[in-house]
């Protein structure tokens, strides 16, 4: 018995079990592979909210999971003596066509092809004008992913991985044991945080969508600042890398690297910053953001009364990571309601 049984362990499951347990909750993590290596492993680590374009209640919940930011990673730090590669860089928004252009020529934020080209020197000729976002940033999710798993085993969180949750037990409104490649485990509350894996295990409107990914090595480390085409992001690491990604494909599981999603990313980022079509490759990769309708993540009440959702967070687990962990925990440890998304 536990508290509070997490199922699943990328950066929502996490952050939500460390968040519990700062709060003095027993927690244990159930995760079917290795934590943090699905959706989080994947990720290039954008702190975007308004590179993404959300909108309304979402872009408020995204500015202030951003602003959250700072104060968690420095108690991740502390946690676990792991830099967690927290980077303000400010991102750059580019404009490719001109029927975009002069729609958001008005954006209070908006700087022009020369003033685009000043701020970040070496874009392609394609470049109309942009948005600057200086308040938009990052995080190595590789790193963050290490610096969480540290800070939960300092706080003595039960990490069980490699466990498969065949199936949540039931009876009438509440959840009674999860069934386990580990035998059957039991909680007084549950969190799941399955992600793009969800509908395995409830009937819950989440979907995988597929993204492939690649990043190169910037010698000369010219390019500091991030930049967000319509067509592919561009992300830049204090140690040279250069992440590129992503695509979107809604096509299930299927696995693996296609020519034809690495030749799409390259000659769309090559077009945006040319300097990258000379730069070596070192590593491509693929991973399953998980989908909620309207990308409105799925938090808190289910319909079993001691089973909280923490799932559906589709681009933006990376950057939600924080508020959700302190809301779910809010709701679970102290009662506070969840209002999801009209009054957060």
């Amino acid at each position: 018995m536990t508290d509070v049984l997490v199922i699943g362990g990328g950066i929502i499951g996490l952050s939500t079990a460390i968040a519990l347990s700062q709060k003095g909750a027993n927690v244990t993590i159930v995760e079917r592979d290795l934590c943090g290596h699905a959706a989080t492993w994947a990720a290039a680590g954008m702190l975007a909210p308004e590179a993404e374009r959300l909108s309304g209640d979402l872009l408020d919940f995204g500015i202030r999971s951003r602003e959250m930011y700072p104060q968690w990673i420095a108690n991740l730090m502390r946690l676990s003596g792991q830099d967690c590669g927290y980077w303000c860089c400010g991102m750059l928004a580019p404009v490719l066509e001109e029927s975009d252009r002069q729609v958001i020529s008005g954006h209070p934020k908006y700087i022009s092809r020369e003033e685009s080209h000043q701020r970040l020197s070496g874009l392609g000729q394609s470049i109309l004008g942009s948005l600057w976002l200086p308040e938009d940033g990052q995080v190595n999710n590789r790193k963050l992913t290490q610096a969480l798993l540290t800070a939960a085993r300092s706080l003595s969180i039960k990490i069980l991985e490699g466990t498969t949750v065949y199936q949540i037990g039931r009876d009438r409104s509440r959840v009674t044991h999860l069934d386990t490649s580990a035998g059957k485990l039991q909680s007084d509350r549950y969190v799941l945080a399955t992600g793009a894996w969800t509908r395995s295990l409830m009937p819950l409107p989440i979907k995988p969508i597929k993204g492939q990914m690649l990043s190169v090595f910037d010698a000369d480390r010219k390019l500091q600042k991030v930049i967000y085409a319509p067509s592919c992001y561009i992300v830049p690491r204090q140690d040279g890398t250069i992440v590129i990604g992503a695509t979107v494909e809604d096509n299930g599981f299927a696995q693996g690297n296609t020519a034809a999603g690495i030749a799409q990313l390259l000659n769309r980022a090559i077009s945006i910053y040319p300097a990258i079509a000379d730069m070596p490759i070192i590593e491509t990769w693929w991973g399953f953001r998980p989908h909620a309708p309207n990308e409105i993540p799925l938090l808190g009440a289910s319909d079993h009364e001691n089973l909280v959702l923490a799932t559906g967070h589709y681009r933006n687990g990376i950057l939600f990571a924080p508020i959700t962990a302190k809301l779910i925990t809010d709701f679970i440890v102290d009662g506070i309601s969840l209002a999801f998304f009209n009054d957060v």
